[in-house]
């Protein structure tokens, strides 16, 4: 056992005062504010290395309580904390071609990718994270791909199709947990990938968790699940870590240099500057266009 799993497991249990609580709510203010957007997971990990929280199912529900009270209270600002797992569907509407026109150049993004002769795309385990990593992929014009574990025969079918039609070297990267299931799952998705596109070249690497990174990043583990069938076959140890327990920042960190494997020097500024020379030119048409019309 850590010393850092040790600390915070001799938290004392006890009804804290209201000193107390106004040091937890400083402490997790710090932690979120640091690193954000960040999920709720990660910050009830961050606040156990940190011994901040006990690490327990009743520690990760006062963490979730104190963040949501932090937020109402307007402690703390509602986008610091990330949940990719709810969304809705609308369809995009305009007053008017004018208005499209513009709306289009205003969100307009030249192809990273076009001139390149690879492929790439992150694979992510869990959804609740896509809003911790999304920022890095968007920026980079890559796909981000939300397996939620294993993922179905439907969506592996998808995506294989469409590394099939890239007609180049298809690179993905997988972040998950490192458990039974977490490695399993990342396993069968390379095997039914490289069994959907058998034309394709599919390079699959699984980035995180790795046992490295939990020893050099000193990651908190929880008790591997012996409910888990793949458990009494699993090499890992008694053990398990989460993708949550790695720092935001590192996170992003890993999935940027994922990316950047595939990119020439100064790649990103060059097409910035082009894109944005493009997008200057389609509002002057937009201009001229509706002066024509009036």
């Amino acid at each position: 056992m850590s010393r850092r799993v040790y600390q915070a497991r001799q938290i004392k249990r006890h009804r804290a005062t209201r000193a107390e609580m106004a040091e937890r709510r400083e402490a997790l203010y710090a932690i979120v504010a640091e690193q954000q957007p960040m999920t709720v997971r990660q910050v009830f990990y961050q606040a156990t290395v940190r011994g901040v929280i006990e690490k327990t199912e009743a520690g990760y529900t006062k963490v979730q309580t104190l963040l949501e009270e932090m937020r109402r209270d307007g402690e703390m600002p509602y986008a610091w904390l990330a949940d990719n797992t709810r969304w809705m569907r609308k369809p995009q509407t305009y007053s008017g071609p004018q208005q499209a026109l513009l709306r289009t150049a205003e969100f307009y993004r030249k192809s990273l990718w076009d001139e390149t002769d690879t492929y790439v795309e992150i694979w992510l385990e869990k959804d609740a994270l896509a809003g911790v990593v999304i920022d890095v992929t968007r920026e980079y014009d890559v796909p981000l791909m939300v397996s939620r574990g294993y993922a179905s025969l439907s969506f592996l079918h998808s995506a294989a199709e469409n590394m099939e039609s890239e007609d180049r070297p298809c690179f993905i990267y997988h972040f998950g947990d490192f458990d039974p299931s977490g490695v399993n799952a990342a396993e069968k998705i390379n095997e039914t990938l490289q069994e959907l596109a058998p034309d394709a070249e599919i390079n699959f690497e699984r980035v995180a968790v790795t046992p490295e990174q939990i020893e050099y990043l000193e990651l908190p583990s929880r008790p591997t699940k012996t409910t888990d069938s793949r458990s009494k076959s699993w090499g890992g140890g008694d053990e398990s870590v989460e993708l949550d327990a790695i720092e935001p920042d590192t996170l992003r960190k890993l999935v940027r240099e994922c990316i950047e494997r595939h990119l020439p020097p100064d790649e990103l500024d060059r097409l910035r500057e082009v894109e944005e020379a493009e997008r200057e030119s389609m509002v002057e048409f937009v201009k001229g266009w509706k002066t024509a019309a009036e």
